[in-house]
């Protein structure tokens, strides 16, 4: 049976135009690793922007906040296996005020409150729409999706929503792509609410859409999922029809932008409602595999679609009551959207840096000093997995440290789930051959805290409740990658074999007075009284897996004690050595400058950096 994973995420980015705005909601539904995707858009006739995914704050030029998404939106539900899903979207009446939002916060100091979104009185009087997004599993290829219009304003008003299907685009890359498809994938209108889905690998899929206000299937838009060169590289491309085409049809009527011939690999369904104040509408939709569906069977049907959903729900909240052990319907329901937000950060991550250097067949070429960007010693890497991110909007991609932290709460609701991420960081198609965890996408040669020992125990212990009922082999397989781990941050990040520490930011890039990762001004080098708490950390756990796993194997013990002495080394070395990082008369650790002639320096900045170290 197939595999199937499903995420919707929320996507805005404006584009000034005077007519209308469209906002997205995707589910994405992973099937053995190649990629179908089902959105729903939405255009309000008020409003003269058009989005396409989330809009927010990046950097001081921006703001007085780093980065920060200027959305209402929320992850309500979720079960381990996504067999359900739910999702909201605030979208008002008005136009979204983010030229003003910008330019409010830009002359905001570190003193003054952010400027929100709430704020700028958007959704004052309640003329908001919510667009509740709910997904459900029949069986892992039968999906069922609705999208509840509610209208919270007093006045009837009209809005467009276009759930959009697409094929991720795997044909354009060229033969030395690993995912490259020979034969491009189509989708075909088969008769008025059928769309025909054909794919190499994926197989055969129908998706059914649901009639609209007039009972009625709707207009089913065509176009290709292809770059639109003339926009990005003011040249012509290989196709007449771009992924764009229905922003183009929208905005500016542009009524040859979209294929004529009901056929391509990107298409939307248009519907076009009208919801008096305080009512709401239901759009449905469903994507099944065509070996599962019933000939004959009404899809929409009661029975056969608000009872699939009445069970799920039934399920997930079955679920939860067993593992939420507060009952406090409040702090319920805080518990419940915080998991929520966990299984909806889970996302298809796909980098493999020995194609990204090349760059793709068929496509522009990068620069030549391409080859030597950031990343460039990452060769080996290999990513093509479901990994758990930080953020959807923020941070698309992964966090090693991040990651770590988040399978801790992770392991009370899908335990396999967990040991297959601390595990994947640490095969040979991650983890560098030097024995280096990848940080994150822009610099994976940053360093981040070693953590990844604390979560790997703390999932072990959560896999049984006493030694013989726990994942030994799974700790055991943990333990020795861990230890290369451990080697390289003695080699590399103790150079001096001072027993003493550096690693640069560590994750607290918000803190220093000065950019810990880079050279310092004044020359010398920094003795980090964090990095050099956390490899004592990294040692206790090292120590401790090496007893439990001496219990089966007495190769094991050796281990301990070399942990043991390493720990004895780092403690005296924080407390006595020639860094001298801890301050007797404030009772605090603190980074020091080492400059060369041996004299040092302590920056008594009482943050974070010290507080790691008070543990031990």
């Amino acid at each position: 049976m197939m595999m199937m994973m499903m995420m919707m995420m929320m996507m805005m980015v404006m584009i000034m135009t005077n007519t209308t705005t469209t906002t997205m909601m995707m589910m994405i539904v992973m099937v053995m690793m190649m990629v179908l995707v089902v959105v729903v858009a939405m255009k309000s006739v008020k409003i003269h922007e058009m989005k396409i995914q989330r809009r927010g704050e990046c950097g001081k030029e921006q703001g007085n906040h780093g980065e920060d998404v200027k959305e209402l939106y929320y992850y309500l539900d979720s079960l381990p296996s996504h067999a359900y899903m739910a999702g909201l979207y605030k979208y008002p009446h008005k136009a979204y005020p983010y030229d003003h939002i910008v330019s409010e916060n830009k002359y905001r100091t570190k003193q003054d409150p952010e400027y929100e979104l709430l704020d700028t009185g958007v959704f004052d009087d309640s003329n908001y729409w919510d667009i509740k997004a709910e997904f459900c599993k029949k069986t892992p290829e039968d999906i069922l999706v609705q999208y509840t219009i509610s209208n919270r304003g007093k006045d009837k008003s009209r809005i467009h929503v276009l759930p959009t299907l697409w094929f991720r685009n795997m044909w354009s890359w060229g033969q030395q792509c690993d995912a490259h498809l020979d034969e491009k994938p189509i989708l075909k209108e088969t008769k008025p609410g059928v769309i025909e889905a054909e794919h190499m690998t994926l197989g055969s899929y129908t998706w059914n859409l649901g009639p609209d206000q007039n009972g009625t299937p709707p207009e089913v838009l065509f176009t290709e999922n292809e770059t639109n060169y003339k926009r990005i590289y003011h040249s012509d491309g290989n196709s007449t029809y771009v992924k764009d085409a229905f922003h183009t049809y929208l905005l500016f009527g542009e009524k040859d932008a979209v294929s004529p011939v009901k056929e391509g690999t990107k298409c939307a369904a248009h519907y076009i409602l009208e919801i008096p104040g305080g009512e709401e509408f239901v759009i449905k939709v469903r994507l099944q595999e065509q070996s599962v569906i019933i000939p004959g069977e009404d899809e929409f049907s009661t029975p056969n679609f608000d009872a699939v959903f009445a069970e799920r729900k039934k399920e997930t909240d079955e679920f939860y009551d067993g593992v939420i052990v507060c009952k406090d319907p409040q702090e319920y329901l805080v518990t419940r959207q915080a998991y929520a937000g966990l299984l909806w950060s889970k996302q298809f991550y796909h980098y493999v840096i020995q194609e990204w250097l090349s760059g793709d067949q068929g496509q522009p070429a990068p620069p030549a000093a391409h080859s030597k960007v950031r990343n460039s010693e990452w060769r080996h890497l290999f990513n093509k997995d479901i990994i758990s991110m930080p953020d959807k909007w923020e941070y698309p991609w992964y966090a090693s440290w991040d990651l770590a932290f988040h399978m801790i709460p992770f392991a009370s609701i899908d335990l396999e789930f967990c040991k297959q991420q601390m595990l994947l960081f640490l095969r040979e198609w991650y983890m560098h051959p030097n024995g280096q965890i990848p940080a994150y996408e822009f610099a994976f040669s940053d360093v981040n805290p070693p953590v990844h020992a604390y979560a790997v125990l703390k999932i072990y212990k959560a896999s049984g409740d006493c030694y013989e009922n726990r994942d030994q082999v799974f700790l055991a397989k943990c333990f020795q990658k861990l230890a290369l781990n451990f080697t390289w941050w003695v080699n590399r990040k103790d150079p001096d074999g001072l027993n003493i520490f550096q690693g640069g930011f560590l994750g607290l890039d918000n803190i220093g007075v000065f950019d810990r990762s880079k050279p310092l001004p004044t020359g010398g080098k920094l003795a980090q009284a964090d990095g050099t708490a956390w490899m004592a950390f990294f040692c206790e756990l090292m120590v401790e897996f090496s007893l439990i796993l001496s219990a089966r194997d007495k190769v094991y013990e050796d281990m301990a004690s070399k942990f043991f002495e390493h720990f004895v080394y780092i403690m005296d070395a924080i407390n006595y050595g020639v860094a001298q990082l801890w301050d007797e008369e404030d009772g605090f650790y603190y980074d020091s400058i080492i400059d060369d002639d041996g004299t040092h320096t302590l920056l008594k900045i009482r943050s974070m950096v010290g507080m790691v170290g008070l543990r031990l």
